[in-house]
């Protein structure tokens, strides 16, 4: 694969779930010779990233939370498209669970939001 050299990327979660076999016990992984992590969680505070930046990489699934909004991207022949599920958990809608689940801990603090979080996945 042939990967740019003058543009990093530094995801804050990456994660094998189909490829984990591949990856498994390895305490570094080469991009350039193993399968792309299935699942990228990218969360923007202070810098922009884009889906397309992991498009050479190959990256399957990209999640980006920037402005208050959970955006899910997947990987198309021709780049990265939209969308409002995710191939990993499909029945669920993830936008809307980050949203109310940041809506209650605004209004009843962090504990109350995990607490809901976990009975609405449990």
């Amino acid at each position: 694969m042939d990967l740019p050299e003058d543009r990093g990327i530094e995801p804050d979660y990456c994660f094998y779930i189909d490829n984990w076999a591949a990856v498994v016990g390895k305490d570094r992984i080469q991009w350039a010779s193993e399968p792309p992590p299935d699942l990228v969680i990218e969360i923007d505070i202070t810098s922009y990233t884009d889906a397309a930046d992991y498009y050479p990489y190959q990256v399957p699934e990209v999640w980006l939370f920037k402005v208050g909004q959970l955006r899910l991207s997947t990987l198309t022949d021709g780049g990265y498209q939209p969308t409002t599920t995710s191939r990993y958990f499909p029945g669920v809608d993830l936008a809307a669970l980050v949203a109310d689940t940041l809506q209650i801990a605004a209004v009843q603090g962090s504990g109350a939001a995990i607490q809901t979080l976990r009975q609405r996945l449990g």
